[in-house]
């Protein structure tokens, strides 16, 4: 059964934090905006989108992704703990106006319809996934990275593209192109040109650790 996902959604900009589908993220959240939208979000269907915010400006990217809280927790001291679960890339249609102290858009997520679908189209990538894998390990090592890859390979291909996109070390920028990537197969080429060309630049820099 397809999920319903709502077109309005209230929006957390965030730098530095690029969210993707079935990925877990933990936030902490103290503005008075933001737990404001929490508490909407918990007390109706549970569902917010994280976007990237541009440098110096209250522009966002038109590209983010809905996640739905999954867990929440008060703290004594004012503060809301969640756990938010990756659902879906969207696309920003328009910002409504509204009354509250936070910002809702209008969304669409047509472009990225592949996020809600099972494994079955991913077996097409698997070689590219694999060879990727093999990439970010050494990537990940010279970065003095650590991730339980044992855990890691139960993922499905689209949970390890995401999950290696989210967590490696390269700029979020980077980590915005591979969100816009609409096919786990385009993610994935992306995701390995930039671990390439990181991996080259550090064996050029440092030709002694070879």
């Amino acid at each position: 059964m397809k999920i319903k996902l709502p077109n309005i959604i209230p929006i957390f900009p965030l730098s530095g934090i690029i969210f993707f589908p079935k990925t877990k993220l933990p936030l902490n959240i103290f503005e008075p905006r933001y737990l404001t939208l929490v508490n909407d979000c918990y007390k109706s269907n549970k569902y917010m989108g994280m976007i990237q915010a541009k440098k110096n400006s209250s522009d966002v990217y038109s590209i983010g992704c809905l996640g739905k809280i999954t867990e929440q927790k008060k703290t004594k001291d004012g503060r809301v703990l969640i756990n938010l679960t990756g659902i879906s890339r969207f696309e920003i249609s328009s910002e409504v106006a509204n009354n509250k102290i936070y910002r809702e858009f209008q969304v669409s997520y047509e472009k990225f319809s592949e996020d809600l679908e099972e494994e079955k189209k991913q077996k097409l990538v698997k070689e590219k996934v694999d060879a990727i894998f093999q990439k970010t390990k050494i990537f990940f090592k010279k970065n003095g990275l650590l991730l339980n890859w044992n855990e890691f390979e139960k993922l499905d291909l689209d949970q390890k593209v995401n999950t290696l996109a989210m967590i490696a070390p390269i700029s979020n920028e980077e980590k915005q192109t591979i969100l816009e990537s609409v096919h786990t197969d385009s993610k994935t080429k992306v995701l390995s040109n930039i671990i390439e060309f990181y991996l080259h630049e550090n064996s050029v820099n440092n030709p002694t650790l070879q």
